[in-house]
This record gives structure tokens, sequence and C-alpha cells, in this order.
């Protein structure tokens, strides 16, 4: 466990049990544990609790990062998948845990906390801030989002290519893998 890769899986925490959704993140997270990964995520409901779902129903780590101020207006504890749980303090120190201690991250669909997750982390690397990593966001919301965000006069070509899209939970984890074996996204 203490060299496994560890991936930050963003997403809603609205999505219930049996959800498409759902469904689909608890897929990754399984696919991601049955690939040597562990799976780290903001420990709550919705795509958190299905991500870590799979990943320790696959027999994988899953590490969910809390945060004490998160709690303060929306009391719940972490998860019940969550094997180690990371407590912070604010918002903030619990979005930079995430992005910074993670060697890859994948957005599945979300509202604005995902959005500011995956802004972040490409942000981030397209700077130097942190190290180049995987950025894989999944799904047609993201392929959507991105197209209309996407403007070659103020996102070069070699910044879009940082994130890579994914349709399905195996192209999710086909694509890490790759990227993390060859150096970066392609």
């Amino acid at each position: 466990m203490a060299n496994q890769k560890v991936i930050s899986v963003f997403g809603s925490a609205a999505p219930k049990p049996g959800t498409a959704n759902y469904e689909a993140a608890r897929t990754v997270g399984r696919l991601l544990a049955e690939a040597g990964f562990t799976v780290q995520t903001g420990g709550y409901s919705g795509v958190m609790s299905a991500a870590s779902q799979g990943a320790r129903e696959a027999g994988g780590h899953v590490i969910g990062v809390t945060s004490a101020q998160i709690e303060q207006f929306r009391p719940m504890p972490a998860n019940q998948w969550v094997e180690t749980e990371i407590k912070c303090q604010t918002l903030r120190e619990r979005l930079l845990y995430l992005v910074d201690n993670a060697d890859g991250v994948v957005a599945m669909p979300g509202g604005i906390g995902t959005l500011s997750e995956l802004a972040l982390v490409w942000s981030f690397v397209q700077v130097g801030e942190i190290a180049p990593r995987p950025i894989i966001a999944v799904g047609g919301l993201w392929q959507r989002t991105l197209a209309a965000f996407v403007d070659g006069e103020y996102v070069r070509d070699e910044h879009k290519a940082l994130v890579t899209v994914a349709r399905t939970a195996a192209e999710v984890v086909k694509k890490l893998v790759e990227q993390l074996n060859e150096g970066g996204p392609k």
C-alpha cells in the first residue's frame, strides 16, 4: 500500500446509490483498486462514497479527506467506506491536500466544487506549481464544459492537452495507467 499511486476522485455529493452517476463512480473506484491504485476522495456522500465503495469492494485502500469547516454547516461523518480519514480544518486545506497529494485525478460529474477542483489541479500543472499528472475528466458534462470553455485565444493547445476526456470507467483507468507509465497526457 505504501508505494501505491494515489488517485483523487472528484465529483458531486448528490448522486444516490443506484443512480447512473453513483454506479459509474463506483465502477471507477473498483477498476482503480483492481489496477493497484489507492483511491482518495473528499470523503463524504455521492460520487465520493461511490468511488470509495467500489474501491473497498475490490479490496483497495480508500483515503477520505474531510473538513471540519464543512461539518460545521453540514454535520456528517466520513462515508463508511473510508479506511484512512485525513481531517483538514478548512475547505481550502482539504482542496489543496486532494490536489497536492495525488499522482493523478479523475473528475466525475459535479457542480461548482468539482469544477473548482478540476480547474485548480489543471492550473497548478499548467503553471508548474505541481508536477505534471494525469487529469481525466469523465463524461459528456465535462466534454461539453471544456468545449465551451477552451478558446485558442486564451488556452494554448499544450495546456488544453493537460486534461483528457474519458467516456467510460474502463477508459479512465486505461488512460491513467498509460499516462502514469509514459509520463503525461496523450
